[in-house]
């Protein structure tokens, strides 16, 4: 039975030594590479003293910060990676928080060393990996290893602003890869297009069943997706077959007439999540790759990935949503109301999970870790504990999981409960309209909608009356080039609420 996520590197190594495992346009890395230098940093931290504690990685995004991350676990600590675009406060909190004594740094980020505060040993990339590798160390690290080991510490945006550190494991991580490979059928021939940052849990997707298989990843450039075009070339360039992408940047090629001119030539597999899919840009893609196979999955970083997929055979009418499917195997889904009750099929609830997949929780904070990752309401006989996602959803017909919102954009506007989604899937069904957002600010009671497309706003304005009742109608309407993303990808719901008022206080002058 596996129960150390190396085991799928050391059992790939022996089959495809000179395989290509990751790649850039600057770097490739084969699987016997990765595993020797891999062997090294985890050699350097062992001859150091590091116990099982956390080791941060600050290093570009690049195979080399992969290899990073397996050498961490080879030394039997768990990474935490940070990267140089995030904020310098974040960075510091992260560093705070995880009290980290051991830090890796490459060639990018060496001379942007000083201005972390970081207090304690940094160490080199190269030179780690450049070091002998100590098979007694690491084989006593292993002979103590646990399948409930940490292995990684990835940092979530927090609702006060203060990053949450998850907590992962090795027997989530195997339980999470081994569901995803079954329903997504990755094989040796998957030629991966890595869309996220390393210190998103979506790039697990990639990462971990590159090594199972001794499939490849490609890291696509992030200065590309300026350029939708670019990424379609790229795709094609590298024959990437399989991509497992947040949904706006699926929207992003789809809306803006990128298919028009280049299509993805190799694409088989097309996996999305992180936000709901417009109806109307799924078909875009849909009849671009009739033949390729496409895949609803949800879950949020707290039960290691995602827990849920969904099949997606068909075009969808306008009014449809894509069901967020079934649970994975091993995992339970449960929809409790606000009095912790199980709710009826077709009610809606908050969306409660159960099993192997979720985490530890969240690193140095067990107040926060209590608040969600609690006792199951519906069983007082033993320790039985769930992880409260803040998210609703309701059961369909056919005993497939719908995804409704966040229980954060629920509002209450002049006296109806609304959800601002549902907002959001009918302006994207307007002619002209690319991809829009609507937010709420609880301060004014003010819904403001945002949105890319052709339409002017007066037509926009007049079309939304036509569609929506009277007090879903939003209050104001922003027109942007370009809606503003998270560093996941998602929309900024904060930035736009910035705009909004920055926009506002300009007219009031």
């Amino acid at each position: 039975m596996q129960t150390n996520v190396l085991e799928y590197l050391e059992n790939t190594v022996m089959r495809l030594p000179d395989k290509v495992a990751f790649a850039d346009e600057n770097e490739s890395l084969t699987f016997q590479q990765v595993y020797e230098k891999s062997r090294s940093i985890g050699s350097t931290l062992a001859n150091l003293g590091a116990v099982r504690e956390p080791v941060v990685i600050y290093m570009e995004k690049s195979p080399s910060a992969i290899t990073a991350f397996f050498g961490v676990i080879y030394g039997g600590c768990f990474y935490v990676p940070i990267d140089e675009e995030m904020p310098k406060r974040r960075i510091e909190l992260i560093l705070e928080t995880t009290g980290a004594k051991y830090l890796i740094y490459d060639e990018n980020t060496r001379d942007k060393l000083g201005e972390l505060g970081f207090a304690g040993t940094a160490l080199s990339y190269q030179e780690s990996v450049d070091g002998e590798i100590s098979e007694d160390k690491l084989a006593a690290i292993r002979s103590q290893a646990l399948d409930v080991d940490p292995i990684y510490v990835l940092y979530t945006s927090g609702s006060t602003g203060v990053p949450k550190g998850v907590i992962g494991h090795h027997r989530g991580v195997i339980d999470y890869i081994e569901n995803l490979s079954d329903v997504l059928q990755f094989t040796e021939d998957t030629v991966f297009g890595n869309q996220t940052p390393l210190y998103m849990d979506a790039s697990m997707k990639e990462v971990y069943p590159t090594i199972k298989f001794g499939a490849t990843t490609w890291l696509v450039p992030k200065s590309s997706f300026m350029f939708p075009v670019q990424v379609v070339e790229f795709l094609n360039e590298h024959q990437i077959n399989t991509i497992c992408w947040v949904v706006s940047a699926l929207t992003m090629l789809s809306a803006f007439g990128t298919f028009d001119s280049v299509k993805p030539k190799y694409l088989h597999t097309v996996a999305f999540g992180g936000e709901v899919f417009p109806i109307k840009q799924f078909n875009l893609w849909k009849q671009t790759l009739p033949d390729a196979e496409f895949y609803n999955l949800y879950g949020p970083t707290e039960i290691t990935g995602v827990c849920t997929y969904y099949h997606a055979e068909r075009l969808f009418e306008e009014k449809e949503v894509i069901p967020a499917g079934r649970p994975f195997k091993n995992t339970r889904i449960i929809l409790l109301d606000d009095e912790g009750k199980s709710v009826a099929n077709g009610e809606m609830g908050e969306i409660c999970i159960q099993g192997t997949c979720l985490t530890h929780g969240y690193y140095n904070n067990p107040e926060k870790t209590k608040e969600v990752f609690s006792q199951n309401p519906l069983n007082s006989c033993y320790p039985d504990f769930i992880y409260r996602t803040g998210d609703l959803g309701k059961w369909n017909d056919e005993g497939q999981l719908i995804y409704v919102s966040r229980k954060d954009f629920q509002i209450k506007h002049m006296g109806h409960r609304i959800e601002l989604g549902e907002i959001e899937a009918d302006v994207a069904l307007i002619d002209g309209v690319k991809t829009c957002c609507c937010i709420f600010i609880p301060e004014s009671g003010k819904m403001v909608l945002f949105y890319v497309g052709d339409v002017d706003k007066r037509t926009l304005t007049v079309a939304l009356k036509d569609r929506l009742p009277r007090y879903m109608i939003p209050n104001a309407v922003l027109q942007l080039d370009a809606l503003p993303l998270s560093t996941n990808g998602k929309m900024d719901r904060k930035k736009m609420q910035e705009i909004y008022e920055s926009r506002k206080r300009k007219r009031e002058r």
